[in-house]
């Protein structure tokens, strides 16, 4: 791997973890890498001084990427998969999530909206059994997302944590918070849009 301008595997997580998720407070940070709140902020705060994030205070405030991080961030990423020498199993993954990612967005799609006399009309959630089918749907969905997030892992250990929040999201709608499936900043929808923003960065392929 070549030289890199931050001391610690655990500050690239997190500066990685801030490329995929975008501008962030500290709960999302330490959400998406597994760390504990107070380490995740030491880690924010050693790459804040290294130029690399930037933080903006306030209620609305959060970290975000400098223009160094982001190509820092470039930098590690295709060192690690050069070094990894698994180039291969990560775009076979990636083409195994592209024939899946049409189908997530079409669950969504039905999560969202419903027909009613005709007409799409939002689903309000007071149809038990339409949402029960639809969550059965994606728990038909997930077994086949897991086995690709399960080769990614297998290729490289980061991405055994997209497994976690995927598992997590999906338990906490069948327990009944139905903004886990797409509307909460840690629903499914929004680990897959991550996921495939990871899956770019590493491959080095630009979002059309």
């Amino acid at each position: 791997m070549p030289e890199s301008p931050y001391p610690t595997s655990t500050d690239v997580l997190v500066l990685h973890a801030l490329r995929c998720i975008g501008f962030a407070g500290l709960a999302r940070v330490a959400e998406a890498t597994g760390l504990p709140e107070s380490d995740a902020e030491s880690e924010l705060i050693d790459l804040a001084v290294a130029g690399l994030v930037t933080c903006v205070p306030g209620d609305f405030g959060g970290w975000g990427l400098t223009e160094a991080g982001r190509a820092a961030d470039a930098e590690w990423i295709r060192g690690e998969l050069e070094a990894a020498g698994t180039r291969t199993a990560v775009a076979g993954a990636y083409d195994d999530f592209l024939v899946l990612n049409p189908e997530l967005l079409d669950l969504c799609t039905a999560w969202q909206m419903r027909s009613a006399d005709g007409a799409a009309v939002p689903n309000d959630h007071t149809d038990p059994a339409y949402d029960a089918r639809v969550l059965d749907l994606f728990t038909d969905f997930h077994r086949r997302a897991d086995a690709v997030c399960a080769d990614l892992s297998a290729a490289m250990l980061r991405f055994q944590r997209y497994r976690v929040r995927f598992a997590t999201a999906l338990a906490r709608a069948r327990s009944g918070a139905v903004e886990y499936v797409t509307d909460n900043l840690d629903s499914y929808h929004i680990v897959w849009f991550q996921l495939h923003e990871d899956l770019l960065a590493t491959l080095g392929i630009p979002r059309d």
